[in-house]
């Protein structure tokens, strides 16, 4: 197995850190090509960004040039946003000009699944290969580093953070860019593949394996170019940071939907369930707990005991996370004697139970301090781990006061809260306990799987490391 060579990371680093950027290809009007624009300005990219069109002399207040050869400074990093029958000299251009990296937004490669397509991904590896010029996609958004002002759509989130991203969709990462804020996720860096005819999956996850700004690494993948050289750079990231992957196109429909999206080769579950255990990493299926995982493993930081307690109002919440307490391998805890008479103080006896988990019933929805109270106890029993809690008050100032009260509860104790939706909670609040390192899930079944898959991953990292 070879690993990427260091002058592939290095040809990385310099793809998020560019000084200047040329856009070729973009248009006057409100076209699509336009939001990389938009999305540049937005993110407050501080270099020279340079529009290249023929038929212009300006652009939105910027100085336009007929070709890459015209402007006057160096180009870093050029976005080709011109139609597939010009890629290759607009490439070309681009290797004479010295640009160091080109992020191919056209599509026209063996995604057509036509042997043009084809010898259009060749002519570009050639051009890549004798030029050390690195080429991203064809078919592709190209990349986003809030602390470089990089950006790819406009919305996206502007506050840096420790999420390294790498997909094959684009428009999954403008998805999760755009919503990141409400779940407290936020990026390092992130790269849109498209066909990968140049760097790939594998190079990228070299690279934020040894990036300092990454503390945990999320890929969306429709297919593997190098299995061997994936799972080497698997091996060597997940030993120091977690790794959550969404990997289709494991059967024949999701096979032929990638086939037409990126050019993807279609793969075998049996073999990629191999991957995924020698590798270290956690293998997740769908959009939602993709973000679950992200926002989990983002938040669940220390290590996690197995002892949980559970508070909820609706019953049968707290039944079902209880359930899904032993279906992921976790203990209820056993609360002490003098924790259950504290709560006994003040948690009603009818319609109530004081065993974990702790069921308030819908009174605390009302009086909200219980939910409170309950929690704070629940945090400093030295019998429990962590707390869950499944609650909600009945208006807006409830609300309000619950969200506070468990944040509070939460940074006195120091141990992991996870937090579980009941419907109706305002969104905004949901966003503020996430922010404020209270992970937020939908589900109990949710939270607590996530929270089990960060304690596996803590043990065999341990097991790893000795």
């Amino acid at each position: 197995m070879t690993e990427p060579a260091p002058t592939t990371l290095h040809d990385i680093d310099a793809l998020f850190h560019p000084q200047s950027l040329a856009i070729v290809g973009l248009p006057q009007g409100m076209k699509t090509g336009k939001l990389f624009l938009i999305a540049l300005q937005d993110m407050g990219f501080s270099g020279p960004i340079y529009p290249v069109n023929p038929k212009a002399e300006e652009i939105d207040g910027l100085t336009c040039y007929g070709n890459l050869t015209d402007i006057p400074g160096p180009v870093d990093l050029a976005i080709v946003l011109v139609p597939q029958q010009s890629m290759l000299d607009v490439a070309r251009q681009c290797a004479d000009k010295g640009v160091r990296g080109v992020v191919l937004f056209t599509a026209g490669g063996k995604e057509l699944g036509t042997d043009e397509g084809r010898r259009n991904e060749a002519a570009l590896v050639e051009m890549a290969r004798s030029t050390g010029m690195r080429i991203l996609g064809p078919n592709c958004m190209g990349l986003y580093a809030p602390r470089s002002g990089l950006s790819f759509f406009p919305g996206m989130s502007q506050e840096p953070g420790g999420v390294g991203l790498i997909s094959h969709s684009g428009s999954l990462s403008n998805i999760l860019g755009r919503m990141a804020d409400e779940k407290a996720i936020s990026f390092s860096k992130v790269v849109s593949l498209g066909n990968e005819c140049d760097l790939n999956a594998s190079d990228f996850l070299a690279y934020l394996a040894q990036d300092d700004e990454t503390r945990v690494i999320g890929a969306y993948l429709e297919n593997i170019k190098d299995g061997p050289l994936f799972l080497q750079s698997l091996q060597q990231a997940s030993v120091n940071k977690p790794v959550i992957l969404w990997k289709v196109g494991l059967t024949p429909e999701g096979g032929r939907a990638a086939a037409s999206h990126t050019g993807a080769l279609a793969g075998s579950a049996e073999i990629w369930r191999g991957v995924v255990s020698q590798g270290g990493a956690m293998s997740v299926v769908g959009f939602e707990p993709w973000v679950d995982y992200l926002m989990g493993f983002s938040m669940l930081t220390g290590d996690l005991g197995d002892r949980m307690a559970i508070i909820s109002g609706p019953g049968g919440l707290a039944v079902g996370a209880a359930e899904a307490c032993g279906a992921n391998g976790l203990k209820l805890a056993d609360l002490s004697p003098e924790t259950v008479k504290k709560l006994s103080a003040f948690i009603p006896p009818t319609g109530t139970s004081l065993r974990n988990p702790i069921d308030v019933s819908l009174t605390a929805s009302l009086e909200i301090d219980m939910y409170i109270e309950s929690a704070r106890l629940a945090a400093a029993d030295p019998n429990v781990d962590a707390v869950v809690v499944a609650g909600c008050g009945l208006s807006d100032e409830t609300n309000q006061r619950y969200t506070e009260g468990m944040i509070q509860a939460q940074h006195e104790s120091g141990k992991p809260f996870v937090m579980v939706k009941i419907p109706g909670f305002d969104p905004a609040l949901a966003a503020r306990l996430c922010r404020a390192g209270l992970p937020f899930f939908d589900s109990s079944e949710r939270a607590l799987d996530c929270y089990a898959q960060v304690r596996r991953y803590q043990a065999w990292r341990r097991s790893r490391r000795r």
